[in-house]
């Protein structure tokens, strides 16, 4: 907002990739595997720091469970460490001020009811800005954490029984920059892509990125657009020259025809 307010200073053209809260949906029909792979690389890759990390998951009931145990499995396992150590998965965080904030907001989602399944704080016996990679279980969607970007390996975790449900809970957000769909059935997908207000939508896979695909988002998320053509006319002002070919004279307007 400050460098919007400063652009109509000088009349700059402005485009705008901002932060995310990125839903990820997860159907009954969904191959599990993939969507916990999916869902792994979309929020503990980076140690979270991702603007499109999906760090909000939607799991249908009849598959919560399942997804849940496997995932916490894989968080477990994951080694946290120096990132320059081969054997590192996961590094730290930027900054002193994002390791707070997680920890006030993970706390903070406790204290509303929230239930941490895994992770949850720094590790033991490790100096520097680090944190466990963490998931939430949420019982309700206007917990704080749902909708507060945290920028870190933090993931909460919801329910839902029908495709209206899923679809309310991935729209009540002030971000729109991402989101993930996993399901087998081809028209729920196009259906859910064309409904969910994002600027990206991945199914079945999550994080694919290409310079010829235009990436940004609505809503709190900005606006304007990076790669693709897109972006080409974000970047170049058209100009418009009129030529007149003809040898002859142009004719007074004010003489009569």
């Amino acid at each position: 907002r400050h460098i919007v307010r400063n652009s109509a200073e000088n009349f700059a053209e402005v485009s705008l990739e901002l932060g995310g809260k990125s839903p990820f949906i997860v159907f009954d029909d969904a191959d599990i595997e993939s969507a916990v792979n999916g869902s792994v690389a979309g929020i503990f890759a980076a140690s979270g720091q991702s603007c499109v990390a999906g760090s909000r998951v939607y799991l249908h009931e009849d598959i919560a469970d399942d997804f849940l145990a496997r995932m916490v499995k894989i968080a477990q396992g994951i080694r946290i460490g120096d990132p320059q150590a081969e054997e590192t998965e996961m590094g730290p965080l930027c900054t002193q001020g994002q390791l707070d904030h997680i920890t006030r907001q993970v706390a903070l989602a406790q204290e509303e009811g929230g239930t941490v399944l895994v992770g949850g704080q720094r590790p033991e016996g490790l100096a520097g800005l680090y944190f466990q990679p963490t998931i939430i279980d949420c019982p309700r969607n206007d917990l704080t954490i749902v909708d507060t970007e945290l920028f870190g390996p933090v993931l909460a975790v919801q329910r839902f029984r029908t495709e209206e449900e899923a679809l309310a809970l991935a729209n009540d957000t002030v971000h729109g920059l991402a989101a993930g769909i996993f399901t087998r059935n081809n028209a729920r997908a196009l259906r859910m892509s064309k409904r969910i207000k994002a600027g990206i939508v991945w199914v079945n896979t999550y994080r694919a990125i290409s310079p010829i695909a235009e990436f940004g988002g609505m809503k709190n998320s900005g606006y304007g657009r990076e790669s693709g053509f897109q972006a080409l006319w974000d970047f170049t002002r058209p100009k418009t020259v009129w030529m007149n070919m003809s040898e002859d004279p142009i004719a007074s307007p004010f003489q009569p025809r």
